[in-house]
């Protein structure tokens, strides 16, 4: 991964929108830490504070600062622009 660039996953193990982005992002040798929101109580309410009071998943924080709820595989392929 280039500099300080870091991607963060919010989402659970059991959710298949997060398995998806989980897997998209290990197949495009992008670096990612994943947080779940089932095994943190602190994890759950960022994520809520980011979506209103929902908890939506996955919830991820681009190196841009940027966030992707519940995204498309569209838009986690357009995301790679920011790791080149």
């Amino acid at each position: 991964m280039n500099g300080n660039k870091k991607l963060v996953i919010y989402g659970a193990m059991w959710c298949p929108d997060t398995l998806r982005a989980l897997e998209f992002y290990s197949k495009n040798s992008i670096e990612f830490e994943f947080k779940s929101i089932d095994e943190n109580l602190e994890n759950t309410k960022f994520v809520e504070e980011l979506n209103k009071g929902l908890r939506i998943i996955p919830t991820i924080i681009l190196p841009n600062g940027s966030t992707l709820t519940e995204p498309a595989t569209s838009e986690l392929e357009k995301s790679l622009k920011l790791f080149k």
